[in-house]
């Protein structure tokens, strides 16, 4: 490793953190980072809390043991179950001048600027619902005013990855779930893609929902939160290398991820594998 190679981590349990690293890449052009995919034990969606976390947590300290002094939990699932828990109990014990940060805060921060009439619609995996984070936190950042109603897709996210979004088949599992959700609150005027794999699907999504609905996507949300970070803590940002380099990592078969990760980041790229 070279001594003065800090790149910034991105970590997905898979490919969906691709489409949050492109939008970062975008506005944060000049730095290094790593993309770190463990596609060789994704989808993270339907396990359990302590296999999140310690999963996360293997993730987070091998990219630390890259150079990283910062990692983006670009993953739903992980910033639901294992965020927390890492930035409370790991990182002081590890080296307090490290940061993870996750997806779910800075898409919740932006919700109550847009929603008109108070409802809002989470769209997301098993694990991301389950958690609950998102109405928890959206509770916190508007005493509890906002009401939020939640819809798990399950089949959305094997979709995307199979590359079957033009599929007859994925327009019957979104309008399905999409029904749903409106079913049990009409009044929902700002819907949340709580998976980075869903913005792969908005042109499907937008078939079936409202004209007044506004959908949050968290690439060019997340990106911007990141931006402002950085500038609000400059000892953070003088600590990362920017050399405009993007490295990505791979637990399973790099043949397999380079062609499936084109998917999400619109380009080609090379891959390496790497052992958690």
């Amino acid at each position: 490793m070279q001594e003065n190679y800090h790149p910034i981590g991105v970590f997905d349990s898979g490919y969906g953190g691709l489409t949050i690293l492109k939008s970062i890449m975008e506005k944060l052009p000049e730095y290094d980072f790593i993309y770190l995919g463990d596609n060789a034990r994704t989808p993270y969606g339907s396990r359990s809390y302590d296999i999140v976390y310690e999963y996360t947590r293997q993730a987070v300290m091998k990219l630390f043991s890259m150079g990283c002094q910062l990692v983006i939990l670009a993953c739903n699932t992980a910033s639901a179950k294992a965020l927390r828990t890492i930035q409370q109990n790991d990182l002081p014990l590890f080296d307090p001048s490290l940061r993870v940060l996750g997806v779910i805060r800075p898409s919740v921060e932006k919700i109550q600027f847009f929603t008109k009439t108070g409802h809002v619609g989470v769209l997301g995996t098993a694990g991301t619902i389950l958690s609950d984070s998102y109405p928890l936190e959206i509770a916190k950042i508007s005493d509890g005013k906002i009401i939020v109603t939640q819809e798990a897709c399950p089949m959305w996210v094997p979709l995307v990855e199979n590359d079957e979004i033009s599929n007859p088949a994925t327009d019957y599992f979104v309008c399905k779930n999409i029904n749903n959700l409106f079913k049990n609150d009409p009044a929902i005027d700002t819907l949340i893609l709580g998976c980075t794999h869903y913005p792969l699907l908005l042109p499907v999504i937008k078939k079936f929902i409202p004209e007044n609905v506004t959908v949050f996507e968290q690439g060019p949300i997340v990106a911007a939160s990141l931006s402002d970070y950085l500038f609000r803590h400059p000892e953070i940002s003088m600590k990362c290398s920017k050399e405009g380099s993007c490295r990505f990592l791979t637990t399973e078969s790099v043949k397999n991820f380079e062609s499936r990760a084109s998917i999400f980041l619109g380009s080609k790229l090379i891959a390496e594998n790497i052992q958690l």
